[in-house]
């Protein structure tokens, strides 16, 4: 197992990391919050998947346990939604004794994480993360959301956790779709941080998608220093953290576009950072060589995106709709090298049509418009 801590001004908490792990990390996490109730937030699917699996971990603590259940699917990140994880802790009549803790992928996550900031204006956190998506982006930094019909996660809190335990036994489970769409976000902090670890994953393509649990860890744990370092540096967003939305502006216009129904979250940030990169090689920020190589590492694990027929102005209204725009224009994040990324401000919607037109006709693997 390993362990890293994420250091803020309201305090330090624990990331462990591992195949296993959770019968030996859960338990300390939850005694040391010195709760009088858990209440465990997780989706149908899983479920039904592990249905005693947190009461067997946490029997030994002796503490009243419920489980609350949402819809499995991004789709159901709502405020509906949320509202009946609202309805359920009523009924149980919790109070801010309460310890939530979340058990799924980013959804579940999100929406646990919304919940413990709202209710009774903030009750403690854990995560447990399932997902490799959610293990190495949604369960750690804080940000929590639900999803609005005209923009992805716009309804939200910072929301810290009060420790994370990332077992890995989980992925050996997953269909290989989802944790391809998480290696994505994982890849994502190489391209803009760590050349070592972009390095290290461009070496070792042959391993993801098996489980050799060797490796996961040492990607995983490289991938959340990454993340830690930068929220550690800029915990609400104000400047630094932007970076972690590499990929992030385009993939988000999919993801509304398409409904939030049909491209898992990765899979659109896949083909957002292909798009990024595009338009750090065409804006003369990346040399060409660099952009074969990001390009080369995400093409053999980009699911093909075809999104609804899209015009100019269509573009410019999603990219509107998008949390990070402010005052008509945006904060889009380019590379300058392999681990290597900054913050282009001002840059219109306009400016990006061409680009995106351009790379519609350079990468149709990737991404195409539907014309009905």
């Amino acid at each position: 197992m390993k362990t890293l801590s994420v250091t803020l001004p309201s305090g330090a908490y624990p990331i462990h990391i591992g195949a296993g792990i959770l019968n030996q990390a859960l338990p300390d996490l939850v005694q040391h919050s010195r709760c009088e109730r858990v209440v465990v937030i997780t989706n149908t699917t899983l479920a039904q998947l592990y249905p005693s699996l947190m009461d067997q971990a946490l029997a030994p603590l002796k503490l009243p346990i419920n489980t609350l259940t949402v819809p499995d699917g991004e789709q159901y990140k709502t405020l509906q939604t949320l509202s009946t994880l609202y309805d359920g802790l009523m009924a149980l009549e919790a109070n801010r004794k309460l310890l939530i803790i979340a058990f799924g992928g980013g959804v579940v996550g999100d929406m646990a994480g919304f919940c413990a900031a709202t209710f009774m204006r903030g009750v403690p956190l854990l995560q447990v993360p399932t997902t490799l998506l959610a293990q190495v982006d949604s369960s750690v930094g804080g940000k929590t959301a639900v999803n609005h019909p005209r923009g992805k996660n716009t309804i939200g809190a910072f929301k810290q956790p009060a420790g994370v335990v990332m077992d890995l036994g989980f992925l050996g489970t997953l269909p290989e779709r989802e944790r391809i769409a998480g290696l994505f976000e994982l890849v994502k902090h190489g391209f803009i941080r760590d050349r070592e670890l972009f390095d290290f994953l461009e070496d070792r393509q042959n391993l993801f998608r098996g489980n050799n649990w060797g490796f996961w860890e040492e990607a995983v744990y490289r991938s959340c220093q990454v993340k830690a370092d930068v929220v550690q540096q800029d915990e609400t967003e104000q400047g630094l953290r932007a970076v972690l939305n590499f990929g992030h502006t385009l993939g988000h216009l999919i993801e509304t576009h398409t409904g939030y129904d049909s491209v898992l979250h990765g899979e659109a940030v896949g083909v957002g950072m292909l798009f990024a990169a595009y338009v750090s090689r065409e804006l003369g920020a990346l040399k060409p060589e660099a952009f074969q190589r990001v390009a080369a590492l995400l093409e053999p694990l980009i699911r093909p995106v075809t999104l609804p027929p899209l015009d100019r102005k269509g573009f410019v209204a999603l990219l509107m709709h998008d949390k990070k725009a402010a005052h008509r224009t945006l904060s889009f994040i380019l590379l300058r090298g392999l681990g290597e990324s900054f913050i282009r401000t001002g840059t219109t919607p306009e400016e990006l049509w061409p680009l995106f037109q351009g790379f519609l006709e350079e990468a149709p693997g990737a991404l195409r418009l539907s014309t009905v």
